[in-house]
């Protein structure tokens, strides 16, 4: 089975830039989205339904902006589209689809970059969404959550870690919330699992600013996090870097 997650920084910046034709050459049978920025009225027909795939999608309410989405091979038996928590849910950063006992999630973490207000909101996010998270991982289903969770977890995670300790993405608070989900909540960070110690080809985000990308000055950004017992079947993953379709590269995770 192989599950992508793709950041792709506006889906119509994407489609231009030929992530359409790659996704096509891929073999996934489930694709998970996020910051689509765009309302349903924008959608061509080929991002709404991808040959071979079902769509599903939750809109920001902000034109646009954010948005997650869910392609998939097989129709889910089930779509939860947000949280239940208006805030959160008028940005569109949660779906969910079920098949059969596996649930895949396409997350879409806030960024507290531009400024004191958003990262405060972001500090609010990750507190109201830690006690779905710890249901998750307690309801006996197998899970994955894909997504931009805009935290680099540990050192090894981005090249400069040195001059962004007080910086949005590796704050000490946001650290140890990541380090709580995987320690205490028993979820896997399952790129890690495969790669415990990959520094520099770990990254899947790069500013836009400084030729961060030429330079590969990374963070990595995107995760699949999943329940153990899903975990243990990754046996590959790729970072796919040869084409740009976005400021972050997909990350692809294949599992038994």
């Amino acid at each position: 089975m192989r599950i992508i997650t793709a950041n792709l920084n506006g889906i119509r910046s994407a489609a231009n830039k030929g992530f359409f034709a790659w996704l096509q050459k891929q073999q996934a049978d489930v694709v998970c989205l996020q910051e689509i920025k765009a309302q349903a009225t924008d959608m061509t027909a080929e991002m709404l339904g991808p040959e071979g795939y079902f769509s599903y999608f939750h809109y920001a309410e902000k034109k646009g902006y954010s948005g997650v989405g869910i392609y998939c091979k097989t129709k889910p038996d089930a779509v939860i589209e947000g949280l239940g928590i208006v805030d959160i849910d008028s940005e569109g950063r949660y779906l969910e689809c079920q098949f059969g006992n596996l649930s895949v999630v396409s997350l879409y973490l806030p960024s507290g970059s531009s400024g004191e207000e958003r990262q405060a909101f972001k500090f609010s996010v990750m507190a109201r969404i830690m006690p779905h998270l710890e249901a998750l991982a307690k309801n006996g289903r197998d899970v994955v959550i894909c997504g931009d969770w805009n935290i680099a977890h540990q050192e090894i995670d981005l090249k400069n870690y040195k001059g962004n300790r007080k910086n949005s993405g590796f704050l000490p608070e946001e650290r140890a919330w990541l380090t709580d989900l995987f320690n205490r909540v028993n979820w896997v960070d399952v790129y890690r699992k495969l790669h415990p110690d990959t520094t520099d080809e770990c990254y899947t985000w790069w500013s836009n600013r400084g030729a961060a990308y030429d330079k590969n000055v990374g963070w990595r950004l995107d995760y699949q996090i999943a329940t153990p017992e899903f975990a243990k079947r990754a046996f590959q993953s790729t970072i796919y870097k040869d084409e740009r379709f976005s400021d972050h590269a997909p990350l692809i995770i294949d599992y038994k």
